[in-house]
């Protein structure tokens, strides 16, 4: 059965890694996903990261999702968006 992968409202700024960072709970595994804020401001214009990212959680818990049902994450278990 495919579980569906679920996305708390618990994203993060890493100020050492310059990235947000969010939770994804899939089939009972919790992961981490990152999306750097250069690549937010390429994506969607300048703007501080948890801002930006706010106003695309949506576009972008989708495509965190198709990554981890490909199997995308790295050794460390993390999932980035590019």
């Amino acid at each position: 059965m495919n579980q569906a992968i679920q996305f708390p409202d618990r994203e993060e700024w890493d100020e050492a890694g310059q990235v947000v960072c969010f939770p994804a709970l899939a089939q009972g595994l919790s992961l981490t996903c990152a999306i750097r804020h250069s690549a937010l401001q390429a994506r969607f214009g300048k703007g501080e990261a948890m801002a930006l990212f706010s106003a695309h959680r949506w576009d972008l818990e989708e495509e965190a999702e198709k990554l981890i049902r490909n199997e995308q994450e790295d050794a460390q278990g993390w999932v980035w968006l590019s």
